[in-house]
């Protein structure tokens, strides 16, 4: 996978903004994978993410660390998945959870790293990390041209953007 671009995420605001600027522009069977360390900021994108979907702001949007998925209606669904407890795909493919990558909702996948073998090639990667001031960097990565142009054309017109 190659770098696409990347955000500066100076606040939660920052945060929240990108999130929910995902949400709008995501389409059925999208799978989005967050990577970074514990406290890095995953939780909080996927729970702007879906507000961007329209799920609405009475349903509180938590990590699924111990249920392992979470499902909330949108404009599309959201499908929330949290494999930290996990230990490598056999579990993932146990659980049957593979089969919602390729669904009509949005798949979010927080430690998706733990199940890279068994992953759709089309997918955005955001690998978010720490700052030396308590920022966030977050990292898009893709494979494929058209997913890759088609995040950065809406993202580059509703955010301010750096190439790597």
């Amino acid at each position: 996978m190659l770098e696409n671009f990347l955000f500066n995420l100076n606040s939660i605001d920052d945060t929240k903004r990108l999130g929910v600027t995902i949400g709008n522009i995501a389409q059925p069977a999208d799978v989005i994978c967050l990577n970074g360390c514990l406290g890095a900021g995953k939780t909080t994108l996927t729970q702007a993410i879906a507000r961007g979907l329209g799920v609405p702001s009475s349903c509180y949007v938590t990590s699924p660390s111990y249920a392992i998925m979470h499902e909330y209606k949108g404009v599309i669904p959201l499908y929330h998945m949290d494999f930290y407890r996990l230990n490598d795909s056999a579990d993932i493919i146990d659980l049957g959870f593979e089969e919602y990558f390729y669904l009509d909702g949005l798949t979010v996948i927080e430690w998706s790293e733990r199940a890279e073998d068994i992953l759709p090639q089309d997918r955005v990667s955001i690998a978010i990390s720490l700052n030396k001031d308590q920022g966030r960097i977050a990292r898009f990565f893709t494979s494929n041209n058209t997913l890759a142009g088609r995040y950065e054309k809406m993202l580059v017109t509703l955010l301010k953007i750096s190439k790597p």
